[in-house]
């Protein structure tokens, strides 16, 4: 109902200021304060003030006497404060809002019609995924889940670095060395923990072996990358058979987050089927083509950027950038829109690739790059190539362990006998342990770094993950006393509701604020930046709590058809909350 309701305020501003002879390129409109009784302000007048030649006040007073509010759907009133145009939210405008938010699908936009394929992770498989890395994928995944609600067609992802140099030394390493050979079988019983011995393995022979055995060595592993650029099936299979593993054990890992994909498009595809082969050919045409330092490159320094971009060495291989170069231009023509999550130490990448695709013809408006910062632990940074740092499943394990503490510290034991048993504590310690880390991650802009604290994540009192999880859980702990089934809502009462009748401040409030849902996904999924409807649910668990406090349901001396009406507000509650923490990759629990 908000985008409805903006879509008509932007009309009747439009049609006044054309009336008075101002220009309608800019309203002006915003969000008003939270002590201001209105859905929508504009500050158009400010803009406005010196081509009218008044004061904004007497600007916003002129253009409100034009707005004829009685031929208004939504709007119940145009008023002004100062400078201030404020729209006021009609009574048809809450009621649709409560109608439309009873339905579980409530904040999903109508379909757009256009695809886009989100790329995020694509960590290279040489081990466990880590800590520091852990943005990548929450991140990506919820902006292809915020993608999805705003009505796009959304592909996700995982490109695999299978055709480097650091998958050459893993293949060789693994063909080389016995177990008897590498560290000791690690803990965690999972494919990538036991492989990434051998890659250590490798890495450490190769720095600290004699001169001879290291040039041995490196023969072979430039034997592999020369089979993979030659198309060689041999060398392929080879490298395959430690890619593919790795990968597998990889997935498993962020499955538990839960992070699922829809392709994994292997670099060598782009070598295998000629595209990088015929994209050096053209690369090698452009003005910004030179050969230096035996490697052919291009000139960037007029495009504002000071580093070569090195495509193909001297004994004719290609790089990385080359086959993603080709990659990029494989999904513009299989999508409308092409986004990439990167770290930020791909930051140069990111301007070489796009200012190269620019080059070669593409355009790159269909192109969006999301860097974000990394995650550190309070002890600091961490890193994983000697395996000295954090991996993704030591902080999962830790946080559903201190979870279930959190969850068992807050039950008595009347609780615990009437309602949950051992397995509802174990799975509310999953949805909370790791919905916490999800929620801290995602929750904050991209490029601020974090640093990830115990205390703050999982606190049930502050705006963390638990807090807004927690009102789901109270929504459906109401719906279900009231003798509602949660999953379906009131789509199971015959009663008529009343919106009229929610007439406190609080349920307003409310209501208002779940109205604004859909306008949050619109502009998230616009601006790339799921954080936004993590902001969103902090606000809207704090305007349900108190309703909460304020506005009994279930009371004895509620009056049936308010019960009714509040009922059907604990419903849209529920849905919007829900589908809030789904955009998030966030559990909702029905209980904690």
């Amino acid at each position: 109902m908000f985008l409805s309701l903006r879509a008509e305020v932007e009309d009747a501003l439009e049609e006044a200021l054309s009336t008075l002879g101002f220009p309608t390129d800019d309203l002006g409109l915003e969000e008003p304060p939270d002590d201001v009784d209105s859905v929508l302000a504009s500050s158009v007048a400010f803009r406005l003030a010196d081509e009218a030649g008044a004061a904004p006040p007497q600007v916003a007073g002129q253009i409100a006497a034009e707005i004829d509010d009685e031929q208004l759907m939504y709007v119940s009133d145009v008023e002004t404060q100062g400078p201030y145009l404020n729209f006021l939210p009609s009574d048809g405008y809450l009621a649709a809002t409560l109608d439309e938010a009873t339905d579980d699908s409530y904040g999903t936009l109508p379909d757009r019609e256009e695809s886009v394929v989100v790329e995020h992770t694509s960590a290279n498989p040489t081990g466990p995924v880590h800590v520091g890395r852990a943005r990548n994928p929450i991140i990506g995944d919820a902006i292809a889940n915020v993608l999805g609600f705003a009505g796009y067609d959304v592909d996700r992802h995982y490109y695999v670095n299978d055709a480097g140099r650091q998958m050459a030394v893993f293949t060789w390493a693994y063909e080389t060395f016995d177990e008897e050979d590498v560290e000791e079988a690690p803990e965690r019983d999972r494919i990538e923990y036991d492989l990434v011995r051998y890659y250590r393995k490798g890495n450490a022979f190769l720095e600290n072996a004699a001169e001879a055995d290291v040039e041995a060595a490196e023969a072979e592993i430039e034997s592999i990358m020369r089979g993979l650029e030659m198309g060689d099936n041999e060398a392929y299979e080879r490298v395959s058979e430690v890619v593919d593993q790795v990968l597998g054990g990889m997935t498993e890992c962020l499955a538990r987050l839960p992070v699922e994909f829809d392709e994994f498009v292997k670099e060598t595809r782009f070598m295998r089927n000629g595209a990088a082969e015929a994209l050096v050919d053209r690369l090698q045409d452009l003005d910004e083509a030179v050969y230096e330092e035996d490697a052919w490159q291009l000139e960037l320094a007029d495009h504002g950027i000071d580093k070569n971009l090195v495509f193909l060495r001297s004994d004719g291989t290609s790089l990385y950038v080359t086959r993603d170069l080709a990659h990029h231009e494989w999904k513009f023509d299989e999508y409308d829109r092409a986004v990439t999550v990167l770290g930020e130490d791909h930051k140069l990448q990111a301007r070489q690739l796009r200012t190269t695709l620019e080059l070669l013809g593409n355009d790159t408006d269909q192109l969006q790059q999301v860097l974000y910062s990394y995650v550190n632990l309070p002890e600091g940074k961490m890193s994983t190539r000697r395996g000295t740092g954090v991996d993704l499943d030591d902080l999962l394990d830790e946080a559903i362990e201190r979870a279930r503490g959190e969850v068992e510290d807050r039950m008595d034991d009347r609780i615990r006998d009437d309602n949950l048993d051992e397995a509802d504590i174990e799975r509310i310690a999953h949805q909370v342990g790791i919905g916490a880390v999800r929620y801290d991650i995602v929750s904050k802009q991209p490029t601020k770094a974090i640093t990830f604290e115990w205390d703050r994540a999982l606190d049930f009192e502050a705006q963390s993950a638990p807090y807004v999880q927690y009102v789901h859980a109270r929504c459906c702990g109401i719906l279900e006393e009231a003798g509602i089934d949660p999953e379906t809502g009131m789509d199971d009462v015959e009663t008529a509701v009343d919106a009229d009748l929610l007439e406190t401040p609080e349920e307003r409030d409310l209501l208002e604020t779940i109205a604004r849902f859909p306008a949050v996904v619109d502009e998230a999924a616009d601006d790339l930046e799921p954080h936004q409807v993590a902001t969103y649910t902090r606000e809207f668990a704090d305007r349900f709590n108190a309703f909460y406090r304020e506005c009994p349901v279930l009371a004895d001396d509620v009056d049936p058809a308010v019960r009714e009406a509040r009922l059907a507000l604990v419903a849209a509650s529920k849905h919007t909350v829900a589908n809030a923490l789904a955009i998030l990759g966030v559990a909702a629990p029905r209980s904690m």
